[in-house]
């Protein structure tokens, strides 16, 4: 969600606060308040103040009062917002791959030609709450991988080739609010781009409650 003039203001105040009372160094309260007056959303708002208590409290978190709504376990608020680690992935006669705890650009770009790749997103942080994915395979293949609760859209197109989603019936599920959305375009000439949606183990761990 974007954010407003109001909100970045009531972060920045937060944030004078917070210093005044010696929780932040100087150099630490200057970094977060430029961070603060440029951020566009609610994700990059959000971690600035959430090890902060609110003003004249030592009890609840600042970051407490967020708009920033929780996904199913609360996680994605946690993994909104954050520098982008790889905005690109490139392939050529070779292979690529993007997993783990990474966090992806609010604009990535994927291309295998004579090659492979793999973007596996379900254990990633996202750059904004909304990221399109490019993907583009020649004579090759990409495989995208997500958790079965985020916002999905894919529109690519196949030449002699394919490009789609496909996620077995045992791993769908419905959006929740606050996960992220993600934009898979692009196209595939003699080769194919494969999107599904997948639990990760702690994600399937969560989901049935075990530990």
């Amino acid at each position: 969600m974007r954010a407003s003039d109001t909100e970045r203001d009531r972060v920045a105040e937060r944030l004078r606060e917070a210093v005044a009372e010696g929780r932040l160094e100087t150099d630490e309260f200057e970094h977060r308040l430029d961070a603060a007056l440029k951020a566009r959303t609610h994700g990059e708002l959000a971690p600035l103040v959430r090890d902060l208590p609110s003003p004249g409290s030592t009890m609840e978190p600042a970051g407490a009062a967020s708009p920033v709504p929780a996904g199913r376990d609360g996680t994605w608020v946690e993994r909104i917002g954050g520098p982008a680690t790889s905005r690109r992935a490139f392939a050529f006669w070779g292979g690529f791959n993007r997993g783990g705890r990474w966090t992806v650009g609010r604009e990535f770009t994927a291309f295998a030609m004579w090659g492979g790749g793999h973007l596996d997103l379900r254990e990633a942080r996202f750059e904004e709450r909304e990221v399109l994915v490019r993907c583009f395979a020649v004579m090759g293949g990409i495989g995208v991988t997500v958790e079965p609760d985020v916002h999905l859209e894919v529109d690519g197109v196949g030449v002699m080739g394919g490009f789609g989603e496909y996620s077995p019936m045992s791993e769908e599920a419905e959006p929740v609010p606050g996960a992220p959305r993600v934009r898979i375009v692009g196209f595939a000439l003699l080769g194919g781009v494969d999107v599904q949606r997948k639990w990760s183990k702690a994600g399937r761990r969560k989901l049935t409650g075990g530990s």
